[in-house]
């Protein structure tokens, strides 16, 4: 599978996973299941399959938000549930969002699923915290639950390496986000505030990428700044394609996948732009 591919299938896997941020029924199963406000449903929802770790391990595998946000939700979300409870909520909560958004969704669930487990068996947990613990986490029985569990343990195998490529490149959270906002177009506040980062960690931020000659001084990313943000997307697609060798038909998982990505786009719960950098898929 070359990377233009692997892309491709991603704008297709992508939503599948996150209606869990931004749909109604997983946000209030998280609550229902007694963490307390978005950000620890967020952050106790997502490091979940990691168990009930401190804040190090999620500021380190999290890195586009400030430390500051990740340590007032974790660990104090374990005190209100056991992270097999929060597993639990997040996958029965999402398959109900797929299931109202395009109802008879179990139909693609059915045939998609076994093929997102077997590309999920066959990924390279090597460096990657989220992916490996979603990768150990049994498969639900629920099809539709099943689906998502496959979909999001792909996303995060890709997000993994894509925070590899970033710090090997010597971006951090805050600086990755703006040279980010500045190539995409993306709102630069929207970003700081849903990421927790404060005016003058953003500003001194802005001013090391400026240095590096990333970005010109009004703000705007350079030739240099665009040319590195093409090779760091380029080389995800790239190493996010190895699990997929172990599908027989990628096609056919991004034909089964697509109807539920365009549901998921059209819904109007998922905007565009998105702080994921998510386009509608083609």
């Amino acid at each position: 599978m070359d990377a233009l591919f692997a892309r491709e299938l991603w704008t297709a896997v992508e939503p599948v996973h996150v209606v869990t941020y931004f749909s109604a029924e997983p946000i209030a199963a998280l609550k229902e299941a007694g963490l307390r406000g978005y950000w620890m449903g967020y952050f106790g929802g997502r490091s979940a399959p990691m168990g009930a770790v401190e804040a190090g391990p999620v500021v380190a595998a999290f890195h586009g938000f400030h430390p500051d946000r990740v340590r007032r939700a974790v660990p104090d979300a374990w005190s209100f549930a056991a992270p097999e409870k929060v597993l639990r909520a997040r996958a029965a909560g999402s398959a109900a969002a797929l299931r109202r958004i395009l109802p008879g969704v179990d139909r693609f669930a059915i045939e998609a699923a076994p093929l997102l487990a077997a590309a999920v068996a066959a990924g390279d947990p090597t460096g990657r915290p989220l992916f490996a613990a979603n990768q150990g986490l049994a498969l639900p029985d629920d099809p539709v639950e099943a689906l998502w569990q496959g979909a999001t343990s792909l996303r995060e195998h890709r997000g993994d390496g894509h925070v590899a490529l970033l710090t090997a490149e010597g971006l951090d959270g805050a600086q990755a986000n703006i040279l980010a906002a500045a190539v995409r177009g993306t709102p630069a506040a929207w970003l700081k505030d849903s990421r927790g980062w404060s005016d003058e960690e953003w500003d001194a931020a802005r001013r090391a990428l400026t240095e590096r000659g990333l970005l010109d001084e009004r703000g705007a990313a350079t030739a240099e700044g665009r040319a590195l943000r093409e090779h760091i997307e380029e080389r995800t697609d790239r190493i996010a394609a190895q699990p997929y060798a172990a599908v027989a038909d990628p096609e056919e998982l991004r034909r089964l996948l697509t109807p539920l990505a365009r549901a998921v786009a059209d819904s109007g719960e998922l905007p565009f732009p998105n702080p994921i950098g998510l386009p509608r898929i083609a």
